[in-house]
């Protein structure tokens, strides 16, 4: 067996991988940080329930359409780009061998070897060899709006079920509790599977998604209770 059958990247996850995490993240932060505001300044269920599934709706919507437009301009300046390579290859064929060229000399490659190399991938694929290696664009790296947007919506959407089932279900007096808990334990194991997935240290995306969770929890609770209807 070929040991490249082996060999664990991250880097091809990436886009996918960004975009479930944050909505995921953002779905069950910012629906539990929003009921928690809510819990904070009154006591009636269904208010509370209605914040949730309000948040939930609203939130996996906005983050399906931020996500589609902002990497369908990611999409737009890749074609602009491939289609000036493509006009710079039929109109100066010869400058353009003359960058790749330098290109490589600049990685390392002696004058010989770099001209030689240039030669053979201009042969092979020149709008594949600039693209790659002038401006960085690959395959992996290809901006892809849809995807990331159905990614974003599902993921969102899932999140925010953990603070809709909470307000449904765990009593009134200890609803901040309750959803604080359940919350900070979710984005715990998303922040572990999160930075496993990309191949990070566990511990240092647990720690930061629970920190600035709490941050956002806690802010929260406390406009709810200075603008609520009681005191607790």
């Amino acid at each position: 067996m070929n040991n490249n059958d082996n060999e664990r990247h991250f880097i091809n996850r990436v886009g996918w991988l960004r975009a479930g995490v944050l909505g995921a993240n953002d779905g069950i932060l910012s629906t539990t940080s929003l009921v928690i505001g809510v819990a904070a300044a009154t006591h009636e269920r269904n208010t509370i329930i209605l914040t949730a599934l309000s948040g939930l709706i609203a939130g996996a919507m906005s983050m399906a359409a931020g996500e589609y437009v902002s990497v369908s301009s990611q999409e737009e300046t890749e074609k602009a780009d491939i289609q000036r390579e493509k006009a710079e290859l039929r109109d100066m064929p010869e400058e353009e061998l003359k960058e790749l060229t330098l290109i490589y000399k600049n990685r390392g490659l002696s004058d010989e070897l770099a001209s030689q190399v240039a030669i053979a991938l201009t042969e092979h694929d020149a709008l594949e060899a600039h693209l790659r290696d002038e401006l960085g664009m690959t395959e992996i790296s290809a901006a892809k709006p849809l995807q990331a947007a159905l990614a974003s919506f599902a993921s969102f959407l899932v999140g925010a079920l953990l603070p809709l089932i909470v307000s449904i279900f765990a009593p009134l007096p200890g609803m901040i509790v309750w959803q604080y808990t359940g919350s900070i334990i979710f984005l715990m194991m998303l922040g572990a599977v999160a930075a496993r997935t990309g191949g990070s240290p566990i511990w240092a995306g647990v720690l930061k998604i629970c920190f600035w969770g709490t941050i956002a929890m806690a802010t929260t609770a406390l406009i709810g209770y200075l603008f609520g209807t009681h005191i607790a």
